[in-house]
């Protein structure tokens, strides 16, 4: 076997793969002899209209494919990973790392640390930059590998090596400009600690990468998350209400210099700060396009106009339906008056904000929540109830299973009622109005 393969998870019905005979768990091992590192070099390899394939098949046995195709026509196939040569991982201790505080015995995969920039670059990952070498930055400039998204936190670089703990750390500035100097442009995020890189600290970091723009396209401000399990961590605060109106008012006063100047935002916070320091979410225009929605930038706003896009239309249940809607306590303050003001006839609404046991009360955010906190606040609450809504956010993507590892069904099954999840607000409204 060659250095690296990719393993095929999947080949798509009369496909070329499929009509070559090509199947799940096959790994592909060279394309036109050379081994290839990632899908992004796939893509590159399989655009001519004549390519020849080397396939270890599940056997083992070893068997070379020439294929006649149309110049970029698709293959047929995905695999288990974008990256055949293994992810990169993060080479820092950052005092913050949320998988630091990660509970034992969980799911292996909420304890890989990937700082890949391939993934950056296909997925939107975030990555620091600390373990790019001369040979990384000379594939991303070749290939143009644009937009990265960027572990910014500051660019302080004495702190930035002392809040990513690696001593390479803190050139991030001049990373940043070799990176614009080849023309590729970038998203950055700040993950804000308080008395670390706020106040002083963050006004420098928005002056130095708004400096970049436009090819910094945005800036993405978090706050850290704290969980309970924290032993060994670096000693770090939530934010109280206080320090989170600070940020605000400084975020404020940015968006407003930066939309007169370039008619964009430029920096946004995310929907913790303004919950935080009861501050109104900002208008959807401010948001630009949600550049960051992936990121939790704007997820209250985008939730809003999407519930608001239409009106219920519905002429009730003929039996009455008793909904119990699950969140985080966070959550809460949107969904509550927003559901209150429902009135679909024999249907009752109860919103459940669900306080976060699991990994601490100071996580607030619905995409945290685990069965086990969602099983104790509903039979706290009591109560009838033909029906469950649960956050989609709290669930992995692609398959119906919490943090926790219980699954939607096992979930259903203890609480012997039906459980749905909605991903959004139209999906809410529509459970709400057909409940099934």
């Amino acid at each position: 076997m060659l250095a690296y393969s990719g393993i095929i998870s999947k080949v798509m019905p009369d496909s070329i793969a499929d009509e070559i005979g090509l199947a799940q768990g096959d790994r592909l091992l060279a394309v036109d002899g050379q081994n290839i590192r990632d899908i992004i070099d796939l893509s590159f390899a399989l655009a001519d209209d004549c390519v020849e394939l080397l396939i270890e098949k599940r056997n083992g046995e070893q068997e070379v494919f020439e294929i006649e195709k149309e110049y970029d026509e698709d293959l047929g196939i995905e695999f288990e990973s974008a990256v055949f040569d293994g992810v990169r991982r993060c080479a820092n201790k950052c005092i913050f790392c949320f998988v630091d505080q990660m509970a034992p015995g969980m799911r292996e995969s909420l304890y890989v640390k990937d700082d890949d920039y391939r993934l950056s670059f296909l997925y939107g990952n975030f990555v620091t930059l600390t373990n790019l070498g001369p040979k990384d930055i000379k594939r991303i400039n070749q290939l143009h590998l644009s937009p990265l998204y960027i572990s910014v936190h500051t660019t302080n670089g004495v702190l930035r090596e002392k809040m990513l703990n690696n001593k390479f750390a803190g050139k991030i500035m001049e990373q940043l400009h070799t990176l614009i100097d080849n023309g590729v442009e970038m998203h950055t995020q700040i993950v804000l600690c308080p008395n670390i890189n706020d106040g002083d600290e963050l006004e420098k970091t928005i002056n130095d990468l708004y400096a970049l723009h436009p090819n910094i396209l945005s800036m993405a401000i978090v706050p850290v998350g704290l969980s309970r399990f924290r032993d060994n961590c670096y000693e770090l605060e939530v934010f109280t209400p206080d320090k989170a109106l600070a940020v605000v008012e400084k975020v404020n006063r940015w968006q407003k210099k930066c939309r007169k100047d370039s008619g964009t935002s430029f920096v946004y916070l995310s929907d913790e700060f303004y919950l935080a320091a009861n501050q109104p979410i900002p208008a959807y225009e401010m948001y630009d396009g949600f550049p960051q929605l992936e990121n939790g930038i704007g997820l209250v706003r985008n939730f809003l106009a999407e519930w608001q896009e239409e009106s219920i239309v519905t002429q009730g249940y003929s039996e009455p339906h008793y909904i119990d809607v699950v969140c985080g306590v966070s959550a809460e303050k949107i969904l509550g008056p927003l559901l209150k003001d429902i009135n679909i006839p024999n249907l009752t609404i109860r919103v459940l904000s669900v306080e976060n046991i699991f990994f601490g009360t100071d996580i607030t955010v619905s995409g945290l929540l685990t069965g086990q906190d969602i099983i104790r606040t509903l039979m706290q609450a009591g109560g009838v109830r033909t029906g469950i809504i649960i956050p989609g956010a709290s669930l992995k993507k692609g398959e119906a299973v919490f943090l926790d590892n219980m699954t939607c069904d096992q979930l259903e099954n203890q609480l012997a009622i039906p459980v749905r999840a909605a991903y959004g607000a139209k999906d809410l409204r529509e459970l709400l109005q057909a409940w099934r």
